[in-house]
């Protein structure tokens, strides 16, 4: 969750201040995290082969979400967009695991409800109507990462899962880059926090999560990703001198409250 903060403050400070365009930054950003993770791959395999090739949908699903969140982003406030993704995350989770059958208790729809409840308090300072196009770019990426989190329960091998995923994940950026290739732009800043994104925040911290679901539930790993805004917060009071507010301090116990009653529901089950 971490590393899934980290990813959103990049991008916000590539694309927000106009350093790089969305479509460059999702180039550079799958690009720098297929090689960041082939590396790491062929280190720790050696001669070792691994039956996981992760999957076209995988990889189709983060594409569609690395290519729509970045447009997104350009039209939506940091507070609007959070609102908008994770709500299409939960939807779309909750919606799919309901549909494989599982049901949820009672305390896990409790859990849910404080958790996202904590977010809307949140982030609603900063919320603003968005524009049709920014809402549906959102919550398509929304949709895309919910899809994308679901494939990988149950991979064997979450580092070569990943890594295929972002190398099947390269020709579906072709396309987009020739259409849009007169309009690309990129500075030096650009490109490093592109790269930094995709190398750090998002290859290697998506092989780590692929092997967090493995321990998780799929109403866990929803609810689990809405602790994402609260650690964005406080990497603000750690790294450039936030405040603590009473609003922060509230919405912390509500989704992280919400989070332990999810986590402890299924435990108890």
């Amino acid at each position: 969750m971490m590393a899934f903060a980290a990813n959103s403050v990049l991008c916000r400070l590539a694309l927000g201040q106009d350093s790089i365009d969305p479509t460059a930054f999702t180039a550079i950003r799958l690009l720098s995290g297929a090689l960041v993770l082939a590396a790491i791959f062929g280190f720790s395999t050696g001669k070792k082969t691994s039956s996981s090739r992760g999957s076209w949908l995988a990889a189709a699903m983060l594409f569609l979400y690395a290519i729509t969140f970045s447009f997104a982003y350009v039209n939506l406030t940091t507070g609007t967009g959070a609102l908008i993704l994770f709500g299409a995350v939960q939807i779309t989770m909750i919606v799919l695991t309901l549909i494989s059958g599982e049901r949820l208790s009672m305390m896990e729809w409790l859990g849910l409800t404080l958790a996202f409840c904590g977010l809307v308090y949140l982030v609603l300072p900063g919320v603003t109507a968005p524009s049709l196009s920014g809402f549906l770019l959102m919550a398509l990426a929304g949709i895309a990462w919910g899809i994308y989190t679901l494939r990988g329960r149950g991979t064997q091998d979450p580092l070569a899962e990943t890594t295929f995923n972002f190398m099947r994940s390269l020709p579906l950026v072709i396309i987009p880059a020739l259409v849009a290739l007169t309009q690309m732009h990129f500075s030096g800043t650009g490109i490093l926090l592109a790269t930094l994104s995709g190398g750090v925040t998002s290859g290697i911290g998506y092989a780590i999560w692929y092997t967090a679901l493995r321990g998780l539930t799929a109403t866990q790993a929803a609810v689990v990703q809405l602790s994402v805004p609260i650690i964005a917060a406080f990497g603000g009071v750690l790294f450039i001198s936030e405040q603590i507010t009473l609003r922060l301090a509230l919405a912390t116990v509500l989704t992280l409250g919400g989070i332990l009653i999810v986590i402890l529901s299924k435990q108890k089950n």
